[in-house]
């Protein structure tokens, strides 16, 4: 363990556990060595176990209590829909030192973003103090935060493949960027609906936002971009794929590529660069790391159409939500900061 991390053991609460992402998050903090479960809410399964809604917990003696209810712990995690956390965090503050938030109701920075992309804010006051979970791009700024606003799965992919080449100053911002993302059926969460039927969603690729989706926010404003993005929902259960298409204003080389993002990732836990080897998995896909907090990145060039191709892939319920969550939590709390999250995946597996 590294010095100044911690080794005490930590109370958490789920706020919405019964939900497919509040079951990920029961699941890490389970096998978490520093993370101990002292409550899971949920209003529809009130006295049920946890093992009841999410076969994976079968045996685990803890259930299901009324959200209204909130226990005091150490670490709230809200896996609530939005605009129920922005309702409720004076309550949850009241209950936690530390509050971790998986909607997007802290993802951004002022009221009038809000207004634009979503319903508007009924707690705008506490926008300034929340910190963006992303630990890859957030690291120093999570230690001691008390509301952490953990990404959206779309924009997360998004960033984790997009940020290396600002970082570098590859780009500067007034190219042109279009992105595809293609994500699983996990993403629409356990409510389901006509959509998210098997006949309906078996064999599709559906484009389902194919402008104007919420998540262009985050990544407007991680980068001062105006970015063109669409989502497809494609028939897969778990993953969130995005492929993106950068026109540089200037020439760029696959070796300071290949610089960008070793400089950005190479002492990342999380991350993994596939771009062009041998094998089968030349480039990120969704089941090379189902089930896991790993972002896999690639990138191609295109230099007679003056086009760099970016590649990422990540497990929405995992980087892209859970996982997400509990690496910004163990960095915040100076604990491990890959504790509860080794689990490297498995090869072969069928549809993630």
């Amino acid at each position: 363990m590294a010095d100044g991390e911690s080794s005490e053991a930590l109370s958490a609460g789920v706020v919405g556990g019964s939900g497919f992402t509040g079951g990920e998050l029961l699941r890490l903090l389970d096998g978490h060595p520093n993370f101990e479960i002292a409550q899971a809410t949920s209003r529809s399964y009130e006295n049920k176990t946890i093992g009841s809604v999410h076969p994976n917990l079968r045996g685990r003696t803890l259930r299901f209590s009324d959200p209204t209810d909130l226990e005091s712990v150490d670490v709230l995690f809200a896996a609530t829909p939005h605009g129920v956390s922005m309702e409720r965090i004076d309550a949850f503050e009241d209950a936690a030192d530390t509050v971790v938030d998986l909607s997007a109701d802290f993802r951004l920075d002022t009221e009038e973003q809000y207004e634009e992309w979503y319903d508007g804010h009924s707690a705008p006051e506490y926008l300034e103090k929340s910190v963006y979970a992303l630990p890859e791009r957030y690291r120093e700024e999570l230690p001691g935060a008390e509301l952490i606003a953990s990404g959206g799965c779309n924009a997360t992919a998004t960033m984790l493949g997009l940020g290396p080449l600002f970082d570098a100053g590859l780009l500067s911002g007034d190219e042109q960027v279009v992105v595809d993302v293609k994500v699983g059926s996990s993403e629409g969460g356990s409510g389901g609906g006509a959509a998210s039927s098997h006949p309906e969603r078996s064999g599709i690729v559906r484009p389902y936002a194919p402008t104007s989706h919420r998540h262009e926010a985050e990544i407007e404003q991680e980068f001062g971009i105006s970015v063109s993005f669409t989502v497809h929902a494609v028939d897969m259960i778990r993953g969130a794929s995005a492929t993106c298409h950068v026109f540089p204003d200037g020439p760029v080389s696959k070796k300071e590529l290949w610089g960008a993002y070793r400089e950005s990732y190479a002492d990342e836990p999380f991350m993994r660069i596939a771009s062009g080897g041998g094998g089968v998995y030349r480039y990120p896909e969704p089941k090379a790391v189902a089930g896991t907090n790993y972002g896999d990145v690639g990138f191609e060039l295109d230099p007679a159409n003056r086009r760099i191709v970016v590649f990422s892939a990540i497990d929405n319920m995992m980087k892209g939500s859970a996982g997400q969550a509990v690496h910004a939590a163990n960095v915040a709390l100076g604990l491990e900061e890959t504790a509860g999250l080794e689990f490297q995946g498995l090869h072969p597996v069928g549809a993630p």
